[in-house]
């Protein structure tokens, strides 16, 4: 799993300093699924190359996060509901801002401070230290039981994280998302790789988990889309019309309230 993701940066390097969004996207997901297997996997795995890697992708995934954030925006403001209430808005300021953004994640991209960090986690995840660990450990716990037990100790975070959905603060709401898709990714690779359970299972688990993290990623998207009536663009034009776009709260209580459905299917899921 690891050494696809670092595969996948590769593979979308190009494309992602070509403005592609997809490929932004791309990039962030793999980065996502490695840290996501490497907090899994922390007992066996952390050592200190890793915590120095860790910082170098935190300061990749600065630029990486505001050139996606920006492409979900433009994503928005072209829909036809909203394209009138963006123009007044933002105008055409928020195009400047966003290639702002994407030059300075292709200078980042581009930069041999990124081709070291990519060396770097493949070097650390074929010939880290951490492989005698693993060899180590494997005499006093199985794979399987690891996984099974390490699975269920992030789905009870999980679910207790989100018992008041409804009343999060913002915050809170985009660590419970940070949660459930490394949760998710954490599925997905475990069904690939081991025995886990039955597969039938970890898919009750994987669909309401899937539906929980992209409910509450569209409702992060869209306040973050409404929020620039109240920023620094065009600040003054957010004066002279609606502050928020077109059935924004009708919009924002249906994402909430698929959240919040999603979170107790995947808790019953897990109960079965």
């Amino acid at each position: 799993m690891t050494l696809e993701c670092v595969a996948a940066i590769k593979a979308h390097h190009s494309s992602a300093c070509a403005g592609d969004a997809e490929a932004v996207h791309q990039i962030r997901v793999a980065i996502t699924r490695l840290r996501a297997a490497v907090a899994f996997f922390a007992p066996v795995v952390v050592d200190s190359e890793w915590l120095r890697l860790k910082k170098e992708i935190a300061w990749l995934n600065g630029p990486l996060g505001a050139a996606r954030d920006s492409d979900v925006v433009m994503e928005y403001a072209r829909r036809k509901r909203y394209r009138a209430w963006a123009e007044r808005i933002l105008g055409e300021q928020f195009d400047q801002h966003q290639m702002r953004d994407h030059r300075r994640l292709v200078r980042s991209l581009r930069s041999a401070r990124t081709q070291r960090l990519v060396e770097a986690m493949a070097r650390w995840i074929r010939q880290g230290p951490w492989l005698e660990r693993h060899k180590r450990r494997k005499d006093a716990e199985t794979l399987q039981s690891y996984c099974a037990r390490e699975l269920d100790r992030w789905y009870e975070r999980l679910i207790r994280k989100g018992q008041r959905l409804k009343t999060l603060g913002a915050s809170r709401r985009h660590r419970l998302r940070i949660r459930v898709k490394r949760f998710r990714y954490m599925l997905e690779a475990l069904t690939e790789t081991v025995a886990l359970r039955g597969r039938g299972e970890l898919r009750h688990l994987h669909r309401p988990a899937k539906r929980l993290q992209r409910a509450l990623g569209d409702l992060r998207d869209l306040k973050r889309f409404a929020g620039l009536a109240s920023g620094s663009l065009q600040a003054e034009n957010s004066k002279r019309g609606k502050k928020h776009p077109p059935a924004y709260r009708h919009r924002r209580d249906k994402l909430l309230g698929d959240a919040i459905a999603a979170h107790r299917d995947l808790t019953h899921a897990g109960a079965r």
